[in-house]
């Protein structure tokens, strides 16, 4: 808290009298404002202090790191400021910017009477040359009128009038501020709200464009040249305006740290003599610039960026939460796992290039917060231009692995069947129910053309010779057995297993799935071999919720959420539910061992459509289930273990008609399992609990099994015409 001096309260007095203020005015003014004052100027009343000065509302830039902490995904700014302490800053920096702007600055209490005399005879004496005398005390007032957003345009633009009222009313806040605030917390301030050209706002801004670097690293040279920028930022500016104009003013800068005893006139001459060394950066602004040029980092934070546009926390209104994304200086630690996310990056884009009009979007989710750990696609997130007859890629911002505006989803075929069991189970039926299923099977739903049989739909085995017989939840869930499943749906009623798909947080985007859905759930036999639109992110979390032991939480992209006070955001806390009985969760999970190539609980499983997840595993406990659309459209695969939960969906997301082929299911297979493999890398092995005796059930007779022979590489005596039927699920 500074002190006021003798002249500091007789100054305050005679702002108080009237026509002494002219007086004043007239010291301090450009000579062609002091024959515009008027008494009135003079005279007229001034506010309190506005409290903006006080606790300003300074836009600064939002951070988004992955959940190390540390590493930078991007940063979202509409002023590129990041405010620090001053402990943060070099004492050469501050001493420079008080020898730039200032140099009796820890002399007088807010207004310096006698350079603005100095100005006044600098001005009449040198013809052009305009001084105003302004403090950095006033510079601050004028720095925080002129970008306060609580104030309108026009309140805004009257900050930086020449006229006299406005100077006058600089001079009174300034001198104000001086008696509620301390020197050194002053000059934080103004090195916080400075401009300092090329789009850099304040001094941690300035560094790290103008260097690369943090405000306490800078050197002399360094900190000397950017002092010199604020008295004309865009014409000093070496990177936007005159180099050799900013050199000039950096030896000015020196020679008044000298003046001012800060450094030695040997310590100048040195600064002087070292050559521009400019290192200057580009601050990442937004998802479509993702830090260090991470590719596909950007779908991931465009998930973020939606999902913080729902949150009230941050705003009333989308308009204000946006503003408060770009303008209020947050801390974001997301959720984003850097190794996750490369390795998801490297399968997707090893199954097919970015040039290549198919994809495979992916997604992976911790079961028990719903934490979205990554986001893979093979596109680059930019609003670049493709090239002609190739809409969405390499090149699109679409949200191909989360869905959202203009993307409903894809068919991930047999994945759904893990939604019929859940009904099945949650009903009372036990894991050996048995049907013998044969190799078509005629339904009361009506329908027409290949699927029929006299205008019911009869849907049909892929690899009768594998699949037909009588058949279990764990084979027909293994094996994937199309009739099985349909006949169980009837059952339990597809309206249930619709309602158990919508509880795991299975979205209909879609308007016809959602049609059907809200209308027509009781007949929609075919929902159980998934025909329903959907997306990666969708389906890991519904597994995620089955690992979890049927805790379902909504997908979260962030851990924590911090505001430039340091107080953390009530909103990086998992939101989770149970849905599912933990007892059925653990008894799906028993029969989702059978399709990667392990046993269950119980000794049940005697094939699967993914074996070969096994051995990528190492035998570590895995569940998951393969999915094959109508004609191989799409070709899907999710699989899980107590610690992390991925799916990938081949399509094309732009030609529902351009089948993708059953060839490419093991490279899907092969690249979910590897993600999963990267995730728990290092972890303990968690295994699944078994279910209850009750959940089980009594297999009505011993099942046929295919013997696996290397618990690590899952392999086992099937034909090569066998293996490719069972990618067939």
């Amino acid at each position: 808290m500074a002190t006021p001096t003798p002249l500091s309260r007789l100054f305050t007095v005679l702002l108080a009298g009237g026509l002494v203020g002219l007086v004043v005015a007239g010291l301090m003014l450009p000579v062609n404002l002091v024959f515009g004052l008027t008494a009135k100027a003079a005279l007229g009343s001034y506010a309190e202090l506005p409290g903006v000065l006080e606790t300003p509302a300074t836009p600064q830039r939002s951070y988004l790191y992955a959940n190390d902490g540390k590493t930078l995904i991007t940063t979202f700014y509409d002023v590129n400021r990041t405010d620090v302490t001053l402990d943060e800053i070099t004492p050469v920096m501050r001493q420079a910017i008080v020898a730039a702007e200032d140099r009796r600055f820890y002399d007088h209490s807010g207004v310096d009477l006698r350079g603005m005399a100095r100005a006044l005879v600098t001005n009449v004496t040198e013809g052009g040359t305009e001084q105003g005398g302004s403090t950095l005390t006033m510079q601050y007032v004028r720095n925080v009128l002129k970008t306060d957003s609580t104030r309108t345009t026009e309140e805004r633009a009257s900050a930086t009038e020449q006229t006299v009222g406005r100077k006058l009313q600089e001079i009174r806040y300034a001198n104000a501020l001086e008696q509620r605030l301390g020197k050194d917390e002053i000059l934080n301030r103004y090195l916080n709200i400075a401009y300092f050209g090329s789009g850099a706002y304040g001094i941690a801004a300035a560094s790290e464009r103008y260097f690369s670097t943090v405000p306490a690293d800078l050197t002399l040279a360094e900190a000397a040249l950017l002092a010199g920028l604020v008295q004309a930022p865009e014409a000093y500016s070496p990177i936007d305006g005159d180099a050799d104009a900013a050199l000039a003013r950096r030896a000015y800068v020196l020679d008044s740290m000298v003046a001012t005893g800060a450094i030695t006139a040997e310590q100048a001459a040195d600064a002087k003599a070292e050559e521009l060394r400019l290192n200057p950066s580009e601050q990442a602004n937004g998802c479509a610039a993702t830090a260090g040029g991470r590719d596909g980092w950007g779908f991931f934070c465009d998930y973020l960026r939606r999902w913080w546009m729902e949150q009230p926390q941050f705003g009333d209104t989308p308009t204000e939460r946006e503003q408060a994304l770009r303008r209020g200086g947050y801390t974001v630690v997301t959720s984003l796992d850097p190794e996750i996310q490369a390795t998801a990056q490297e399968q997707a884009t090893s199954v097919y290039g970015y040039r290549n009009p198919r994809a495979l979007p992916i997604a992976a989710v911790e079961p028990g917060t719903g934490r979205v750990l990554a986001m893979a696609v093979n596109r680059h997130y930019s609003l670049a231009e493709n090239p002609d007859g190739q809409a969405n890629y390499p090149n699109t911002v679409n949200p191909l692995i989360s869905g959202g505006p203009g993307v409903t989803g894809y068919q991930a075929g047999s994945t759904f069947k893990l939604f019929t069991m859940l009904a099945a189970l949650e009903s009372g039926r036990p894991l050996a129910t048995g049907y013998d299923a044969p190799s078509r099977l005629p339904t009361r739903y009506p329908a027409e053309g290949d699927s029929s049989c006299d205008g019911r739909w009869c849907p049909a085995n892929a690899n009768p010779a594998w699949m037909d017989g009588y058949r279990m939840m764990w084979d027909g869930f293994g094996r994937s057995v199309n009739t099985y499943f349909v006949w169980l749906a009837e059952q339990v009623g597809p309206d249930n297993v619709v309602e158990m798909a919508q509880r795991l947080g299975i979205t209909f985007r879609a308007e016809a799935d959602a049609t059907f859905a809200d209308q027509r759930a009781a007949d929609w036999g075919a929902f159980t071999l998934g025909v329903s639109a959907t997306t990666p992110l969708d389906v890991a979390n519904a597994y995620a919720t089955v690992a979890a032991e049927g805790t379902y939480c909504s997908p979260l992209p962030v851990v924590s959420v911090t505001g430039p006070d340091g107080a953390r955001l009530p909103v990086g806390d998992p939101s989770c539910r149970q849905v599912l009985d933990a007892d059925v969760a653990r008894a799906a999970t028993d029969a989702a061992r059978c399709p990667v190539g392990q046993q269950s609980a119980f000794g049940q499983c005697n094939g699967g459509t993914a074996t070969a997840v096994n051995g990528i595993l190492d035998g570590r406990p895995v569940a998951g289930k393969t999915g094959s659309s109508d004609g191989a459209a799409t070709e899907s695969f999710v699989a899980y273990t107590p610690q992390v939960a991925v799916a990938g969906i081949a399509a094309n997301p732009d030609d529902p008609n351009d089948s993708v082929g059953a060839t490419v299911q093991s490279r899907v297979i092969s690249g979910v399992a590897r993600i999963i493999a990267t995730a728990v890398e290092g972890k303990p092995e968690q295994s699944f609990t078994a279910p209850s005796r009750e959940l089980v059930g009594t297999p009505r007779r011993p099942v046929e099994r295919d013997p696996v022979v290397d618990r690590r590489t899952g392999d086992n005596p099937l034909s090569e015409l066998r293996r490719w039927f069972q990618g067939r699920g």
